[in-house]
C-alpha cells in the first residue's frame, strides 16, 4: 500500500500536473514579457502587465495550494494564513500610496522644499573658491 498517495491526495501524478501547469504559465509570462518590450502603445503595455500579474497570482495559488499543502487543509487553517497575508499586502499598498502623497504634498505646500529640490548646485573647481566661501572667510 502506497502511503504517500493516501495522505497527500494525488502523489506523483498531482505534482507532475502542477509542475506542468507552472511551467506553461511561466513560458506564457516570458513570451508576454518579451512581446511587451516591442510594444509602443502605453495602454497595450498596461494591459499586458495586468495579464502577467494575473498569471503570477495563478502561479502563487498553485504553489501555496499544492507545495505548501494548503489545498488539503481545513477552511479555518486556510483563513488563518490568507487573511493576515491579504492585510499585509493592503498595508504595503497603503504605505506606498501614503508615501507618494506625502512626497507630492511636501513639494506643493512647502516653498522651501520645492526651491531646494529645483536649485542646481554649483560645481567647485580645484583651487577656486565659490562666492559663499569667500564671504564666510572675510567674516
Amino acid at each position: 500500500m502506497d502511503h504517500t498517495t493516501e495522505h497527500h491526495g494525488g502523489g506523483a501524478k498531482e505534482v507532475r500536473n502542477v509542475t506542468i501547469i507552472l511551467t506553461v504559465l511561466t513560458i506564457i509570462e516570458l513570451a508576454l514579457g518579451f512581446w511587451m518590450m516591442g510594444i509602443d502603445s502605453h495602454s497595450t503595455r498596461i494591459a499586458v502587465k495586468g495579464i502577467i500579474v494575473i498569471l503570477m497570482l495563478a502561479k502563487a495559488f498553485y504553489i501555496v495550494g499544492y507545495f505548501m499543502h494548503l489545498k488539503h487543509e481545513i477552511r479555518n487553517m486556510i483563513m488563518t494564513i490568507v487573511v493576515p497575508l491579504l492585510l499585509f499586502v493592503w498595508f504595503i499598498i497603503a504605505f506606498l500610496y501614503d508615501g507618494n502623497s506625502f512626497k507630492n504634498l511636501k513639494n506643493t505646500y512647502d516653498p522651501y522644499k520645492k526651491e531646494v529640490s529645483q536649485t542646481k548646485i554649483e560645481k567647485k573647481e580645484e583651487g577656486k573658491e565659490t562666492k559663499n566661501e569667500a564671504a564666510e572667510e572675510k567674516k
